[in-house]
């Protein structure tokens, strides 16, 4: 899967450096404010045409889903404030070329504040355990050393997006979690019940990261009974 998702960030940046060189190309050829073309001179063939002077736009590589970054700010946090108050959304895309426009222009994990929370979930589904179709979920979640999740957190993204996932149905989103002394990426799913596909995600999800730790499965409705005192329901 590493390969897989390095093949389609490789790809997808390849086609949009070509189809940025061609709009370059096709936007001199068809003269601006600064063509300086001499009278009588040949232009990109029949000139006279103006849709055939103009380029058309790159096309675009659709995703099945469209998705939503969300981010909770460490700063807008409060312990008086309810949980989930300071989250807000930022951005939805839903093409191969808007998720790598905005991924490459924003922090990725390591950059960001303690306290932080990064979001990336389907759109209309928020990242709450009050969402309708979060509520009777759980996640799986990894850990990292402090600074070290940058690249599992895009091969997660990848897989997510790219639809990777035998049971991506099941999946409501991803968020980085970033803390003093360590990150945590989380897999949020629907249906915790859902015991083999909890497990085939979780499997999955370690073989697209080639991580070889043990990870765990929490229900949604431990953690807010228990909070840090839940434990985990599967393991693989």
């Amino acid at each position: 899967m590493v390969e897989e998702t390095e093949k389609l960030a490789t790809t997808a940046m390849k086609e949009e450096a070509e189809n940025s060189s061609s709009m370059a190309k096709n936007n001199h050829i068809s003269g601006g404010e600064d063509s300086e073309t001499e009278e009588g001179e040949i232009v990109g063939g029949d000139s006279d045409d103006p849709a055939k002077a103009m380029a058309p736009p790159p096309p675009r590589h659709p995703l099945e889903h469209a998705w939503t970054f969300w981010f909770d700010n460490p700063s807008a946090k409060s312990k008086q404030a309810a949980w989930g108050s300071s989250i807000r959304p930022i951005y939805t895309f839903a093409s191969v070329e808007d998720f790598w426009s905005v991924y490459n222009n924003i922090h990725h994990p390591s950059k960001l504040a303690v306290g932080a929370d990064f979001h990336c979930f389907k759109n209309k589904i928020e990242p709450k355990w009050e969402d309708p179709v979060c509520a009777n979920g759980g996640k799986w979640t990894v850990t990292f050393s402090r600074g070290k999740s940058d690249t599992c957190w895009l091969y997660t993204l990848l897989a997510m997006i790219g639809e990777q996932f035998d049971y991506g149905d099941e999946i409501c989103g991803a968020v980085v979690n970033v803390r003093a002394r360590q990150e945590k990426i989380s897999i949020w799913t629907k249906n915790a019940a859902n015991e083999a596909a909890q497990l085939s995600i979780g499997k999955q999800w370690k073989e697209f990261l080639d991580y070889n730790d043990t990870i765990g499965f929490i229900f949604h409705d431990d953690a807010k009974r228990l909070d840090r005192g839940a434990k985990n329901r599967y393991t693989v």
